[in-house]
């Protein structure tokens, strides 16, 4: 199929879906790290960790090399074991619940709401004495009801049910809520950015989210007391690194080269030389995150205008998204008709892409017993959803590409049906 000439006024692009953000600055900053002469674990990352922290407002971050070994890390700290439940959205990225499964727990998934993050309600009717934690997903950036979670799982019949089987449990005496904010930094909750809001969250600093050390994560500590987020940063940090009592940087010293091992860690460390990609881009952030939110403005007041636009979440006096990804739904379409969309918009060489395809539609998931059947609201949400690139490299004149190919591909095929 040919799209008619509306686009006869546009030079040829071709505009991928997310590239990174790569100026001199962040060139300089790695160089100035392979000049260094130390490239993995030093310096730089607890510099990083000092900015995320700030930016997050937590009580501690420490970084590691990616979100989902953060997850595992995590819940391993937990103590989750066999027989103990995590609650996960079905909708969201496979690493969500693989590192519930990794961790030794199972993960039990709940449905959606209409804004595509995981449903409270969903939540409530999951909770078990088997429940430990819960790991709500920000959708695209979009801030889940923190408000409403951490409600209730302080509730005193919730709190009642729950049933320790760690020490670090019995000391947290209910329900942890672990915020995967994969896609959420500098997102804001009720005028605080994300990384705060929850008992522990994780950012993922890989190469397609909003700030990248091209593979990395970080985890933001605000445990309540008893707990001391400083002590547990040293725990964690001890066990990123195989619980070696000396870090490389350390133990490179003269003279430094004996050392310990007090427990059985994990290979978890950022490098330097990635944590400086991290360090120049998010020194800079606020420029890109006015970028990223011109760009959802410039599309929302495109589609709004279209019948079958349903718009992403952005903002609504309490919330306000990363404007990671533009997930764009349209009313009224199958799965196959949202395909067919994909495959025309690509020919124009706009690369798009889909957040996510349900965790009960994928092979692992659905051999284990998952079925999609019982997660309705996330199966429409995904067989409706198209999501459009959105980055601060992106000119004017692409965004407009993008908004009339999308538009002119999506009343082509509706008008067909």
């Amino acid at each position: 199929m040919v799209l008619c000439s509306t686009f006869s006024t546009f030079a040829l692009m071709i505009i991928p879906f997310s590239p990174p953000y790569i100026d001199d600055s962040i060139i300089a900053e790695v160089t100035d790290t392979l000049r260094s002469g130390w490239i993995t674990t030093g310096p730089k990352v607890k510099a990083l960790e000092q900015e995320i922290q700030n930016l997050s407002g937590a009580g501690r971050v420490l970084c590691v090399n990616s979100w989902t070994t953060g997850a595992i890390m995590t819940l391993r700290w937990l103590g989750v074991k066999a027989g103990d439940e995590v609650i996960v959205p079905a909708y969201t990225y496979c690493a969500t619940a693989l590192a519930v499964l990794w961790a030794g727990a199972t993960p039990v998934m709940v449905d959606s709401g209409d804004d595509l993050n995981i449903s409270v309600d969903a939540i409530r009717r999951a909770i078990t004495p088997r429940t430990k934690a819960i790991i709500p997903v920000d959708i695209a950036g979009w801030p889940c009801d923190y408000a409403a979670i951490m409600a209730l799982v302080k509730e005193p019949e919730v709190v009642a049910l729950f049933q320790p089987t760690s020490p670090v449990m019995e000391r947290m005496g209910r329900i942890t809520v672990i915020n995967d904010s994969a896609h959420s930094i500098g997102s804001r909750f009720s005028g605080r950015f994300s990384g705060s809001e929850t008992d522990i969250a994780i950012f993922s600093l890989h190469a397609v989210k909003n700030v990248t050390t091209a593979e990395g994560g970080a985890i933001c500590l605000n445990m309540p007391a008893p707990f001391d987020n400083n002590q547990l940063y040293d725990e964690l940090r001890l066990k990123s690194l195989n619980c070696q009592t000396k870090d490389a940087f350390t133990k490179s010293k003269a003279g430094g080269w004996r050392y310990d091992i007090v427990g059985m860690g994990m290979k978890a460390n950022m490098a330097d030389v990635n944590a400086a990609i991290g360090l120049a881009q998010i020194r800079q952030y606020d420029k890109m995150l006015a970028r990223r939110k011109n760009i959802f403005q410039t599309y929302d007041d495109a589609f709004s205008k279209q019948p079958w636009g349903l718009l992403p979440s952005s903002c609504d006096g309490c919330r306000e998204s990363s404007y990671h990804v533009y997930a764009l739904r349209i009313k009224g379409i199958s799965e196959e008709q949202r395909d067919e969309i994909i495959s025309l918009v690509s020919q124009q060489q706009v690369a798009v892409n889909v957040h996510f395809t349900p965790l009960p539609m994928l092979t692992l998931f659905r051999d284990m017993g998952y079925r999609i059947e019982d997660y309705p609201q996330a199966y429409a949400n995904y067989a409706h959803e198209i999501s459009l690139p959105c980055y601060p490299q992106l000119t004017d004149e692409q965004v407009q590409f993008v908004v009339k190919t999308v538009v002119e591909t999506v009343n082509t095929v509706v008008s067909r049906a």
